[in-house]
């Protein structure tokens, strides 16, 4: 196996209590950042003889801009002055693909990203700032350039390892891709074969990698399609080990469909990424706006048609319905990510309705996800052009966007309210038709919140129900305003107010 072990746990700084069998508590109070290390920053530190494209050239499927983690580095202060908490990088391991998810060695980091030394310097100063890093961990298949399919391709069924991988006939032609493959591979892809996992070798090498990167200091793990894996107790497992080295480590999957089968008590996954959360709200913020040409159609991915305020409501409340208390406050929400378009190019540039977006991704449990760029207003169609490179020069920046996400993030680590788990529906409710708002509370007691969003682009009055809001509340966000009559909400509007109540 390449690359040595170490001992490196996480600084004392980031530590909380919660249980081995539990959700990590820091989840629910975390910003996350996510990062497509090629596209993030270039340091100028790694010269390994590669030919980048220009950073703000169109990216590609295939081409490298050079962005690695002494870039990174930095850049910390940069999430720092944003309030991000934590880091969610896309796969950093050795790799011949931009995106790194064709793993070649999961115990080294890519050279072209600065290799060990620079993930090592990158992770002490992340901690030192107190930024959590989750990594991304790709276990259902490896790629044509992993050691011991290489084998396979070079021995065919001589192959000291021809149990790694399910081959249906010999000889396999890996780089053949004009004939089906012959082995298992992801989406039948011939550079993504596909682990046995029914191999015990197999699942001792990946658990084995699961834990080594928790001794090396890291904070999670971001699982790649785990759904793929199907082996009983692989997953059960996997967290075992994991929360072995770090009782407090996050493990999240990249589960697009609702995913009561691998989170809560079956003791697998703290949370997803929540993409049901991410569809709701752009069918309800963004609505029958939508750019067409964003919509995705190889994956659950049902943000049309538009959806009304009772229809959001509703989506929220069975969202809400499947998960429990822990787990809703362990998802990973988000707008875009690496596997989606921008959620600008979503809105068709509408900045109005970015901000409804955002706003709402940051009003519901879990913890917030902003992928890189979409603080300062970048944009992008599906991959590749949702990697382009992270623009430095702030003369690019769209300082709004940028005033926005701040604000929200502030919002939100003022007011325990966003971060607890409860979301009270009062509007649309109990066949009161409030138009085109959506309104709820959050949290209880004196920290209570109402929130109430307008995605129309004509005006609205939510009528006051009792004990909706005090006489004279405290509006503590947004541009609404309660009068006698009831909240008076203008188009694409916000109001946040404080609304306590006796308990």
């Amino acid at each position: 196996m390449a690359g040595g072990r170490s001992t490196a746990r996480t600084p004392s700084t980031l530590a909380d209590v919660s249980g081995v069998d539990g959700t990590p508590d820091w989840v629910a109070d975390a910003v996350f950042y996510q990062i497509f290390p090629d596209r993030f920053a270039r340091s100028g530190r790694v010269d390994i003889g590669a030919r980048l494209d220009a950073w703000d050239a169109e990216p590609t499927f295939t081409g490298y801009k050079g962005g690695d983690l002494w870039g990174v580095i930095e850049r910390l202060d940069h999430l720092v002055e944003l309030g991000v908490t934590a880091i969610y990088f896309n796969p950093i391991f050795q790799s011949a693909s931009n995106h790194r998810y064709h793993t070649h060695d999961y115990y080294r980091v890519d050279p072209l990203l600065g290799g060990d030394e620079a993930f090592d310097a990158m992770l002490a100063a992340a901690h030192a700032r107190n930024i959590r890093v989750v990594l991304d961990g790709v276990f259902n298949h490896a790629s044509r350039g992993f050691y011991q399919f290489s084998d396979i391709a070079e021995h065919q069924e001589k192959s000291a390892y021809v149990d790694w991988f399910r081959v249906r006939a010999f000889p396999i032609r890996p780089y053949e891709e004009d004939i089906p493959a012959t082995y298992d591979a992801w989406w039948g892809l011939h550079a993504l074969p596909a682990f046995n996992t029914e191999t015990e070798a197999v699942r001792e090498f990946l658990w084995d990698v699961g834990t080594h990167w928790m001794e090396r200091g890291i904070d999670g793990w971001r699982l790649d399609v785990p759904n793929e894996i199907a082996t009983p107790g692989f997953w059960e497992e996997f967290r075992r080990r994991v929360r072995a080295v770090n009782p407090e480590a996050y493990i999240v999957g990249e589960i697009w469909e609702s995913a009561e089968a691998w989170v809560g008590d079956v003791g697998r996954f703290d949370g997803v990424m929540n993409y049901k959360l991410t569809t709701a709200i752009i069918a309800f913020a963004i609505g029958n706006r939508i750019n067409p040409d964003t919509i995705l159609n190889n994956h659950d991915y049902d943000v049309t048609p538009g959806l009304n305020a009772a229809q959001f409501a509703d989506r929220i409340d069975w969202i809400h319905r499947i998960y429990d208390a822990p787990t809703q406050r362990a998802m990973l929400n988000l707008l875009d990510s690496h596997d989606t378009a921008r959620i600008r190019t979503i809105a068709g540039d509408d900045t109005e309705l970015v901000a409804l977006a955002l706003t709402l991704l940051f009003c519901f449990p879990g913890a917030p996800s902003i992928y890189y760029g979409t603080e300062v207003g970048m944009a992008g169609g599906p991959d590749p052009d949702c990697r382009r490179g992270m623009p430095w020069d702030t003369s690019e920046w769209d300082t709004d966007a940028l005033d926005l996400v701040r604000s929200l993030i502030e919002l939100r680590a003022a007011h325990p309210a966003l971060r607890a788990a409860d979301v009270e529906r009062l509007g649309p409710a109990d066949g009161l038709d409030f138009g085109r708002t959506y309104v709820m509370a959050r949290g209880s007691g004196a920290d209570r919140l109402l929130i109430a969003v307008n995605h129309a682009d004509e005006p609205d009055v939510v009528p006051l129900l009792e004990g909706m809001l005090p006489a004279e509340p405290e509006r503590v966000f947004g541009m609404a305003e309660r009068t006698a009559t009831g909240l008076q909400m203008p188009p694409r509007s916000v109001g946040i107010w404080k609304a306590p109540v006796d308990e």
